[in-house]
């Protein structure tokens, strides 16, 4: 049922709660109201809200607390946005706090009119794990009730493997739109479950694709073991920036040059030793919080915010968010039907404000959408390399193998594999291209070869012995 249909005394309600996301008890609902009626009087209309599948109602009693679940037309939610231009309206579907909105005017200003800002350390030094909370309590409540899944007792990433078909194609899908990728959900699916390039597509975006879906299964497969730690995130850089990076040896490390963020008036740290210090002072503090989806949004505010590498750091975010959900078997973050504006405009919050009530809100909403498939489940970058992206799994084979079983001559193993297993006008390309690749291998980049540390630390040291 529309808006329209309900009363205006329930269209108030609903506005009321489109400003607070975090919910609201009956009371405050009451006091928040113009004209207040009975109290009794909006418990009833809050009721037929309920029963409507419009608000959803956390609790019992005087601590039940109410929250936006339905579409709203946004000027029943803000009627200052009538007085905008139509470009200057916010997703209609999206609820937004007092906050959100704020951001929003702000970062929608035209560029030369937002002041230039850099990183401000104060901002990350600020956050104390488990004494400074970007998701209130109530809203950290209400995600785990729609998150839970029935798996806390089971093995980390039970969940996330029952599922692992459809959260390949959604998250590859989603994650990748955000970016610009064009391919469609049955684009994707092809892709991932058939091999099937689409026709017309830029080669990158089929590479992107790819690459998601060999750092979901890195993170399904690791779930016990990934983390909030500097490999797992070089790592998932190495996977999700494969073939895509315009210097591939930036591939799986930190950056040691300037970036700079298009669109944006923000400029990011430029000195290398503070990214790193940045880095991992991000990362010890993701550790230490205790809740899975307060750890989630603060990995999706402050990897993009120290832009730690030189490019894929929203998919390195993206993806990192959604570890400590796979590890606590809840329902994953797709990022389905995000619009990329409304991501593009939370971040640029971040960016250019230090605030993060904008990118809470669309976060809130993201999961509740997520969530909600997953019950259903249950009931400019680099040009990629056509000859990489054509042997990559035959790629990946033999460097996994070379690496794992020390092979003494590598070139020997490389052109009799070359041989087996490639065309022979592509023989001496594939050699070449393998050869780069063992050449570059670092700890960043072992994981998209399923290589453990200590079997790249044992190889190395195999080949100390050789010289």
């Amino acid at each position: 049922m529309t808006v329209t249909l309900l009363s205006p005394q329930q269209e108030e309600i609903l506005a009321l709660l489109a400003r607070h996301p975090e919910g609201l008890n009956s009371e405050s609902i009451r006091n928040g109201l113009k004209n207040p009626p009975h109290l009794r009087t909006i418990q009833r209309w809050l009721a037929e809200l309920a029963a409507k599948r419009l608000i959803a109602a956390v609790g019992k009693g005087k601590a039940t607390m109410y929250r936006l679940l339905a579409p709203l037309d946004i000027h029943a939610a803000a009627p200052e946005a009538k007085a905008l231009g139509a470009e200057e309206v916010y997703e209609t579907y999206i609820p937004l706090s007092e906050e959100g909105r704020e951001i929003f005017s702000h970062v929608r200003r035209p560029r030369g009119g937002r002041t230039p800002v850099g990183y401000e350390r104060a901002f990350l030094d600020a956050y104390i794990p488990n004494t400074t909370w970007y998701l209130s309590e109530v809203t950290r409540k209400h995600l785990h009730r729609i998150g839970e899944t029935g798996g806390f007792e089971r093995p980390a990433g039970t969940y996330g493997r029952a599922i692992l078909g459809r959260l390949l194609i959604d998250l590859s899908w989603a994650s990748s739109r955000l970016e610009g990728n064009t391919y469609s959900r049955i684009d994707t699916q092809n892709l991932i479950e058939f091999g099937q390039y689409a026709e017309g597509k830029d080669a990158q975006e089929a590479q992107m694709i790819l690459n998601h879906k060999t750092a979901i299964e890195l993170l399904l497969d690791e779930a016990e073991s990934v983390g909030f730690d500097p490999h797992t995130f070089l790592s998932l850089h190495g996977l999700l920036s494969e073939n895509l990076m315009p210097d591939p040896d930036a591939s799986g490390r930190l950056r040691s040059r300037p970036v700079q963020i298009g669109g944006s008036v923000f400029v990011p740290l430029a000195v290398p030793q503070l990214v790193e210090e940045c880095f991992h002072d991000i990362l010890g503090k993701a550790s230490a919080i205790e809740d899975p989806f307060e750890q989630a949004f603060f990995i999706l505010v402050h990897i993009p915010y120290l832009q730690p590498f030189e490019d894929v750091n929203k998919r390195v975010s993206r993806l990192g968010a959604n570890i400590p959900l796979i590890g606590h078997n809840l329902a994953p973050l797709t990022f389905i039907d995000v619009p990329v504006r409304a991501y593009i405009d939370a971040m640029l919050g971040v960016y250019e404000m230090n605030r993060f009530e904008l990118l809470r809100d669309l976060f809130v909403w993201a999961y509740e959408r997520s969530a909600r498939e997953y019950i259903l489940v249950r009931k400019s970058p680099a040009e990629p390399d056509p000859l990489r992206l054509r042997y990559r799994l035959q790629l990946h084979e033999l460097v996994a193998d070379i690496v794992r079983n020390k092979r003494p001559k590598i070139l020997q193993t490389i052109e009799q594999f070359a041989k087996k297993h490639i065309g022979e006008q592509n023989r001496s390309a594939f050699v070449e291209m393998v050869q780069d690749e063992i050449k570059r291998l670092h700890p960043g980049i072992i994981a998209r070869y399923r290589l453990r540390p200590a079997e790249f630390a044992a190889w190395l040291e195999a080949r100390k012995l050789e010289c």
